[in-house]
């Protein structure tokens, strides 16, 4: 008998942790939509102040659970958006510069967009790096920094895009270049919007 009621004495304490551990998770999952729902809104809070508001929200939003609230994260996940948006546009512009038969125009100009997007790419780089190494005795120059690279790099992408302008530059490939180049601009002008408030913001903190 008396080893009987230590087994069920034994027994109690298990029983307690499951029933704990299994209460956490009910409300850990309880939580969860809540939580998901409030790091969209926050997004979509955020990108209403930028130039282009439907396409942060679309290029951020799938990216909700790790943005969470937070301003840095979310400037970072807009800034390794348009990285990717960038370096994807850069080697669409060399494959396209590997055409046979590009006119003179066509092909000077694809130069000219490889070189700016291949800077763009790496003034990107060098925000996303000096982003990671913030801190509150830092904060204002190196946003600063931040602001001076993605705003080049947005410059960039206007040269390019300048660069396919007229009416003697018509054709597949214009068409080609400029839908890529005016997207991944879109992504830099509304990352550039989001680095400037997170400045703006920050730099108000005590």
């Amino acid at each position: 008998m008396e080893g009987s009621s230590l087994r069920h004495w034994k027994v109690i304490p298990i029983l307690l942790i499951t029933l704990q551990f299994t209460t956490n998770m009910v409300l850990s999952l309880a939580d969860a939509p809540f939580d998901n729902q409030r790091n969209i809104e926050y997004i979509k809070s955020s990108c209403s102040s930028t130039t282009y508001p439907r396409l942060c929200y679309r290029s951020l939003s799938i990216y909700a659970n790790k943005i969470n609230t937070s301003p840095r994260l979310l400037v970072d996940t807009a800034l390794n958006v348009t990285l990717k948006a960038s370096k994807s546009t850069s080697r669409l512009m060399v494959k396209i510069s590997r055409i046979h038969g590009l006119r003179p125009r066509v092909a000077a100009a694809m130069a000219d967009c490889i070189e700016v997007i291949g800077d763009s790419v790496d003034e990107l780089q060098q925000s996303i790096e000096e982003l990671g190494h913030i801190s509150r005795s830092n904060f204002a120059l190196t946003m600063s920094d931040i602001q001076t690279w993605v705003s080049a790099a947005l410059t960039d992408e206007d040269t390019c895009m300048d660069g396919f302008a007229g009416k003697s530059m018509n054709g597949n490939v214009k068409t080609m270049v400029r839908k890529r180049i005016v997207k991944t601009a879109h992504l830099t002008s509304n990352a550039l919007a989001l680095v400037n408030n997170y400045a703006s913001t920050q730099s108000n903190l005590p």
